[in-house]
């Protein structure tokens, strides 16, 4: 390849789509991100238009899935090294392994990405005469595509059943200031913190207080909205402001209403890089 590589993201989360980007730029800086969208329908049109060597695709999107916009690709003269990203468990990693799929884990290991781009230089730096056909390739694609479909669908049909026996996220919960007790909208909550035996809830208007564990309280919540920052810390994703990093190398995070700093640990900090 003469030209410096190229990438699409396509992901619907945006803190996922700017970590991944931002992991990106350390682990591959010579790659150019052409666009970065959050909708499938627009990311073939943008991989029409612009013709990125890579594609990175959410699986599951608004307007087309991931699987779509890899299917339009197989239209394509030259389509791009598909590379998925996922957040699927391992019973399906374990089948997009063994199907050869490239994939990304949400949120976005380093280690994993580094083994993808790995992949993805050798594939890039093939001269032309290498090349698969392009019949070749997209039946090659095809296969890929098929046998994903069988992978998500048996993922999904084993998540429907793990969640029939589940019940929903928690809405509310009931939490002691004082000698009151409180009924509290999660979407109020900004973090929760462990502290002994209890967990302390902190919304814009103060500090309650929770008799349970937070490993316990955590089982409860959506874990799209509530994310593990710290051993002892969850926060409410919505309310994340901001994250900066001292000079001294540790992360904290800003939330909207609130004056203090959360911590991040380094366990937790690739998936707020970007902010």
């Amino acid at each position: 390849m003469s030209h410096a590589p190229t990438a699409l993201i396509a992901e619907d989360e945006p803190l996922i789509a700017a970590a991944l980007q931002r992991e990106l730029m350390v682990a591959w800086p010579e790659l150019q991100i052409l666009a970065t969208v959050g909708n499938g329908q627009v990311a073939i049109e943008r991989i029409v238009a612009l013709q990125p060597d890579v594609a990175f695709l959410d699986i599951s999107m608004p307007g087309s899935t991931g699987l779509d916009v890899a299917r339009a690709c197989t239209n394509l003269a030259a389509p791009p090294q598909i590379v998925f990203v996922t957040a699927y468990d391992q019973y399906a990693l374990d089948a997009f392994d063994a199907a050869a799929i490239d994939y990304l884990l949400k949120p976005v290991d380093a280690t994993r990405l580094a083994r993808t781009i790995d992949r993805l230089r050798v594939q890039l730096a093939r001269a032309p005469t290498d090349a698969m056909p392009r019949a070749q390739m997209q039946a090659h694609l095809q296969r890929l595509l098929y046998q994903l479909e069988q992978i998500t669908r048996s993922a999904q049909l084993e998540n429907r059943a793990q969640d029939s026996g589940r019940s929903a996220p928690l809405r509310y919960l009931r939490a002691s200031s004082g000698s009151d007790i409180r009924i509290v909208p999660v979407e109020e909550v900004l973090y929760f913190e462990a502290a002994d035996k209890y967990v302390v809830v902190t919304t814009r208007t103060g500090e309650l207080l929770i008799r349970t564990s937070l490993k316990e309280l955590c089982s409860q919540l959506d874990p799209a909205r509530f994310w593990q920052v710290h051993r002892s810390t969850v926060v409410n994703v919505d309310q994340v402001e901001s994250a900066s990093v001292s000079a001294l190398g540790k992360m904290s995070l800003k939330l909207r209403g609130h004056d203090g700093a959360i911590a991040v640990s380094k366990q937790y900090a690739h998936i707020f890089r970007q902010m």
